[in-house]
């Protein structure tokens, strides 16, 4: 187990390592990680960096998940991937896909449209950003599909739904529908609509209240609602996340959900 190069990323003190230790030791997972070695070893870009591929279980603990937004594949152009899906670092231009979801947000809680993309203060808060594939080759969408991150994500899914009461699932387009058929409904709440794409948001996505339909079952579940907002840029630290009250300019006059 000690020689798995891709659990070296996965935080050993973080509640998902004793559950999804085991993986790494199981063939699809031993093959993932050979080629994605020769895929380094051929001077192949991968996004993003390996380093990054567990940011989203790294971000948000097991034991602090509230809602679960499933993605696909990662960006596959240049600095766009920090291993949460749908985000992307701060001072990278907002993709499509995001800017209706932001849209979405603004229509169902009224809230303004964020200068920029980069989704760390959800994910601090507990919202798990989960793609169903970690890594991409750049400029190829797909490339890393059926190499055994599925798998690996699928089991992440199965523990969220067996280990997890309360939770709230946002499955956008037919991918994630089918990714999340194995969530025990009875446990949790499942909210589907078409994908936030330009090629379909207005196909049911807009509209969709998926946002204020999260908060009402987590309150009704005694569970402490998800702030919306996305902090201002100046706030975030270089990973994107949300930074100390104190080290904010300027500071801020009313606290945020993390806090």
């Amino acid at each position: 187990m000690s020689d798995s190069w891709l659990l070296g990323h996965l935080r050993p003190e973080s509640a998902w390592f004793p559950y999804l230790q085991a993986e790494f030791a199981k063939p699809y997972m031993q093959a993932l990680e050979s080629f994605l070695q020769q895929q380094a070893a051929e001077g192949a870009c991968i996004y993003p960096p390996v380093e990054l591929c567990f940011n989203a279980l790294n971000t948000t603990d097991l034991d602090r998940v509230r809602v679960v937004i499933i993605g696909q594949d990662p960006y596959h152009g240049p600095g766009q991937a920090q291993g949460l899906s749908f985000s992307v670092p701060p001072g990278i231009r907002v993709p499509p896909s995001l800017r209706n979801i932001f849209q979405e947000i603004q229509q169902d809680l009224g809230l303004p449209a964020p200068g920029h993309g980069c989704l760390g203060y959800w994910a601090q808060q507990g919202v798990l950003l989960l793609n169903a594939v970690l890594t991409v080759e750049q400029g190829k969408a797909g490339a890393h599909q059926g190499k055994g991150w599925e798998a690996f994500t699928d089991q992440v899914i199965a523990l969220l739904s067996e280990q997890s009461e309360h939770l709230v699932f946002l499955l956008w387009g037919s991918y994630a529908q089918k990714k999340g058929r194995s969530i025990d409904r009875e446990r949790h709440l499942v909210l589907e609509s078409v994908h936030p794409s330009p090629l379909s948001a207005h196909r049911g996505f807009l509209g969709c209240r998926h946002f204020s339909r999260a908060n009402e079952y987590l309150e009704q579940n005694g569970i402490k609602p998800v702030d919306w907002r996305l902090p201002p840029v100046e706030w975030l630290d270089e990973r994107g996340f949300l930074k100390p009250r104190d080290q904010r300019q300027p500071q801020p006059e009313a606290s945020l959900s993390v806090e």
